[in-house]
């Protein structure tokens, strides 16, 4: 038997494509009624269109403005996950500041100014779900990784606030952290990608850390244990791992 969704009505910041929409159509098949954001108004229209009971609302998560002006637009919502996100791979030795600054500015100020909208909302209600999507590349430093890793790692420590914060409260705080999926972003890699996931596997698996109700799942496995395990181990040894695309 399906475990119930721990709520009636999502609203998905990245949901147009990639990971966040392969989540939309997830949930709206397991029957929760959805609030669609990104900043490409065209695709979230298409995919409203297509689902149960969705709308469309864009949004960019850079401008508090923005964010402010969406969250009022999407009106009563007891479900939020954080799904939007900015990638390029860069290495210390081929510095780029504005994509640095644009990755920080999404991942992490963006995923802030989100919260900043929701988590007051849940808190007055004493309700909510909380998914803040990170990555494994949050865990510890790795190659070309400058600006990425960094703005993952703040989002998933974010979480960890949250979740001892609001532990006396009902609001349900998670994260989850891919590793590799198929998505136009992470089609700008030049190095092979191990156990690389078609968008709708992993939000198989988000789906799957949102039913078990646990704080933090990484996937996929075994890939996801060299993260995991890696955290506990010297940073020489860990980064060993991935002297090949150094």
């Amino acid at each position: 038997m399906t475990k119930s969704l721990p709520a009636k009505r999502y609203w998905i910041i990245g949901a147009s494509e990639g990971l966040g929409r392969a989540l939309a159509e997830a949930l709206d098949a397991r029957g929760a009624a959805l609030v669609l954001s990104a900043r490409s108004g065209d695709k979230l229209e298409a995919l409203a269109g297509q689902l149960r009971d969705a709308k469309a609302v864009t949004v960019d998560v850079t401008d508090p403005a923005s964010v402010a002006r969406a969250a009022e637009e999407a009106g009563d919502f007891d479900g939020f996950i954080y799904c939007a996100g900015a990638y390029d791979p860069m290495k210390a030795t081929a510095w780029d500041g504005d994509a640095a600054r644009l990755m920080v500015n999404t991942n992490i100020t963006g995923g802030l100014n989100a919260l900043g909208e929701v988590v007051p909302r849940f808190v007055e209600k004493n309700t909510g779900h909380i998914m803040l999507i990170g990555s494994l590349s949050g865990f510890r430093g790795l190659p070309g990784a400058v600006g990425y890793g960094l703005s993952k790692a703040a989002l998933m420590h974010t979480a960890e606030n949250l979740r001892i914060d609001l532990s006396k409260t009902d609001i349900l705080v998670q994260r989850a952290n891919p590793g590799f999926i198929k998505t136009r972003l992470t089609e700008k890699n030049d190095f092979k990608m191990p156990q690389l996931m078609e968008p709708e596997t992993a939000a198989e698996h988000v789906l799957y850390a949102i039913d078990k109700r646990r704080f933090s799942y990484s996937f996929p496995k075994p890939f996801s244990l060299i993260f995991t395990v890696g955290q506990h181990l010297p940073l020489s040894w860990f980064q060993g791992f991935f002297k090949g695309l150094v």
